[in-house]
């Protein structure tokens, strides 16, 4: 195996707890009533569009038109977007700055998130300004798992993908990036993370 020189880090699920369940128990009732609006309303596949690049505007008035009498709970999901994250997942982050610590590894970001509120990140997570660049897919109008995505971080950072491990909670994006030569780590804990970077060697 070659030795690898640069970790890739997915955001959303991995480093910033990212969880659309935060706003809609200030919603519903009921968890049940919840997974019904994620599964049949504001699903992940809607959600997909927006990372993607569509705007917010037309996406929330494409699921009102069809679902007029969940407009208030639609209008959240961007209106209050905010409220579906709870801040950092602290051993995550505290993982990725013994990474910058050593100096051994480039390190990226790869994430599918709306440009319009990538921004905001950048405003209130400090560690996202310790990555050499960060990729994300409402800015370049494609996302994980699409090929092209990934190649984009490759070619625009010169990072060998047979030198790389790349660390998601999707497994999805997992697969796609096994195909391209990655190495991977499917996030679950931060725990299991770090066991996962010992046993590469990059911690």
């Amino acid at each position: 195996m070659k030795t690898i020189d640069t970790v890739i880090f997915d955001l959303g699920g991995v480093l910033i707890d990212w969880n659309p369940r935060y706003l809609y128990r200030k919603i519903f009732k009921t968890e049940e009533e919840i997974s019904w609006f994620l599964d049949n309303v504001c699903t992940g596949e809607w959600n997909d569009k927006q990372d993607g690049g569509r705007s917010f505007e037309e996406a929330t008035a494409e699921l009102v038109a069809l679902h007029p009498t969940l407009t208030e709970p639609i209008n959240a999901w961007y209106g209050r977007w905010q409220e579906t994250i709870q801040g950092s997942l602290p051993g995550t982050v505290e993982i990725l700055k013994e990474i910058k610590g050593a100096s051994r590894h480039r390190l990226y970001a790869l994430t599918n998130w709306s440009a319009d509120t990538f921004p905001w990140a950048l405003d209130n997570f400090e560690f996202l300004h310790w990555f050499e660049g960060i990729v994300v897919s409402g800015v370049e109008k494609t996302r994980k798992p699409f090929p092209d995505f990934y190649q984009i971080l490759f070619e625009r950072y010169g990072i060998d993908p047979t030198r790389a491990v790349f660390i998601d909670d999707n497994v999805k994006n997992i697969i796609a990036g096994n195909a391209l030569g990655l190495h991977t780590v499917h996030f679950q804990s931060p725990e299991q993370l770090r066991r996962e970077l010992l046993a590469l060697g990059i911690l």
